[in-house]
């Protein structure tokens, strides 16, 4: 990154930040104000920021700030506590995601011509995680019932995990099928990233987890250096699985998830570097998403990009949640209202940078745009919408009888951000 790129988006966090606390509560998101800056200084603006699709320095961010993503979204869930307390996230994401997939790649492959079945499931599965930053006053809304708000953290925090997997297989079909390849090639290309990363990860999560309890247990570890770690065990175990020939982003994804489990302290240390070092990580990837990503599709966007980011955000997102949710008794709003919730966001903008390159899959640029317009929509709609949804859906949830499905109890999981008045 060019010291003028390097200004600028210094002077963007600046800015954002002595002005951080008015908007934590408000219907201006973070997301919201760094793609405006994005595009005002990009190539659709000013031209002040001048970087590639290629440029090293953005495909390096984009693959640290997933690898750091997924194994700090994975560590704050313990997924030993996803039980019949937590029954909501258990539906959204083993029934409401893979259906979310599945609708998303029938709408896309009815509405583009010519892109083909796994083409569309690629974009399908792009856009099937969300993101929670986008919807912070949500998920930090004391007046919003306690299972509600966890179901959409803990979703928000394992679905990008979950999802990864898929998008790599699924994309390693779409391009083997049109390269006209065997399926012994593709199959041991697949197991050795889908099977030697998830052990990869786990072996660094135990050890690293297990060095750490032993190491601060005993005062041998400065606070700051146990923070350090964090994201020390993340680069681990995404270099030592790219090493052996499996994935690294998945590797760092079951690392996080051995980690949240096994340590207490990794587990506060997440916590702090989420609210500082990876939170300002997300914000420079929307400030590109506005002033690289955005710029780049402009002029190839038309009606039908437009009208499947519409229906992603609303059928595609709420259609299957209504279906995951059938029989937990709970209200039509709040069913409603968790559909809504569904923003998408880091996740779908770090996948498609990913994949990018990937110039053997038919109908990249109708995938491209697809995803940018529906994340710009969604940066908009749903940031807009949080916080006076979040206090509407609050009142009329308040007349609910205190025994009612929604205010029934749920142990809390940290989130990626403290609560406003933290």
């Amino acid at each position: 990154m060019n010291p003028d790129v390097l200004m600028i988006v210094s002077a963007g966090v600046l800015l954002f930040a002595l002005f951080s606390k008015l908007g934590s509560t408000g219907s201006v998101t973070g997301p919201m104000v760094f793609t405006a800056f994005g595009l005002a200084v990009g190539a659709a603006g000013f031209g002040l920021i001048d970087v590639a699709l290629d440029d090293i320095g953005l495909e390096f961010l984009a693959g640290s700030t997933l690898a750091l993503a997924l194994f700090t979204d994975a560590a704050r869930i313990d997924v030993r506590r996803l039980d019949a307390e937590h029954d909501l996230p258990l539906r959204l994401l083993c029934i409401g995601m893979p259906l979310t997939m599945i609708l998303g790649a029938l709408v896309a492959w009815a509405l583009f011509p010519g892109l083909g079945f796994w083409p569309a499931l690629v974009l399908g599965v792009i856009l099937a995680p969300t993101d929670a930053a986008l919807g912070q006053a949500v998920v930090t809304n004391q007046d919003v019932p306690p299972r509600i708000r966890q179901a959409l953290n803990v979703e928000s925090g394992l679905n990008d995990g979950l999802a990864f997997p898929v998008l790599l297989i699924v994309l390693s079909v779409a391009v083997e099928a049109q390269a006209g390849r065997g399926a012994a090639e593709w199959g041991l290309f697949t197991l050795s990233q889908v099977g030697l990363g998830p052990l990869a990860g786990i072996a660094v999560g135990l050890v690293g987890a297990r060095a750490v309890e032993y190491c601060a247990g005993r005062g041998w570890m400065d606070h700051a250096f146990l923070q350090i770690s964090v994201l020390s065990l993340a680069a681990i175990a995404y270099t030592g699985a790219e090493a052996i020939g499996g994935n690294g982003f998945i590797a760092a994804f079951a690392a996080g998830m051995v980690v949240g489990t096994r340590s207490r302290r990794l587990l506060e240390a997440v916590e702090d570097f989420g609210e500082a070092e990876g939170q300002l990580l997300n914000l420079i990837v929307f400030l590109l998403f506005g002033a690289v990503l955005l710029p780049t599709v402009l002029a190839d966007i038309g009606w039908r990009h437009l009208v499947y980011g519409i229906l992603s955000l609303t059928i595609i997102r709420m259609a299957p949640v209504a279906l995951s949710l059938a029989g937990a008794r709970l209200a039509p709003s709040t069913v409603a209202f968790v559909g809504w919730f569904g923003p998408r966001g880091l996740a779908s903008i770090l996948y498609l940078l990913l994949i990018l390159d990937s110039e053997s899959l038919a109908g990249m640029s109708d995938i491209a745009a697809a995803t940018l317009v529906t994340v710009a929509l969604s940066v908009l709609l749903h940031g807009a919408t949080a916080s006076p949804l979040a206090r509407a859906y609050a009142r009329r949830l308040s007349a609910r009888a205190p025994a009612a499905p929604e205010h029934r109890p749920a142990l809390p999981f940290r989130t990626r951000f403290r609560k406003p008045d933290a």
